[in-house]
């Protein structure tokens, strides 16, 4: 059953902008009704559910909208449907791992810069 914009936003817990943008981002294509009203099907609001559970993963709408064409449900999460998918999702992993490990390079330097510190001075 395809509901409108409002009912969609709020089944997903989600904003009307928020809706919009992924839209605008190519992310989802809900139906157009008279007078240009968005209708969103299931899989309108399956793949919205799949763009959230990406968007915690760490990867970026313009990553999400090449991937999504190459996703299945599996039992209500993304899961690849193409050989190739694999490959982009490793290389994403790693841009990651690679974020991580340069986050707890400055959180090492920090530390060190407050463990040189007076003890009266840290808090």
């Amino acid at each position: 059953m395809d509901v409108r914009i409002g009912e969609a936003a709020r089944s997903l817990g989600l904003s009307l902008r928020t809706l919009r943008y992924y839209e605008e981002r190519g992310l989802v294509r809900p139906a157009r009704g008279e007078g240009g009203q968005r209708w969103y099907a299931e899989d309108d609001l399956r793949t919205v559910r799949h763009v959230r559970t990406l968007l915690a993963a760490g990867l970026g709408t313009a990553v999400i909208a090449e991937l999504l064409p190459c996703m299945r449900d599996d039992d209500g999460h993304p899961a690849p449907a193409c050989a190739e998918l694999a490959g982009r999702l490793t290389q994403e992993r790693d841009r990651i791992s690679g974020a991580i490990a340069d986050l707890e390079s400055a959180r090492g330097t920090l530390e060190t810069i407050i463990a040189a510190a007076p003890a009266a001075a840290v808090g």
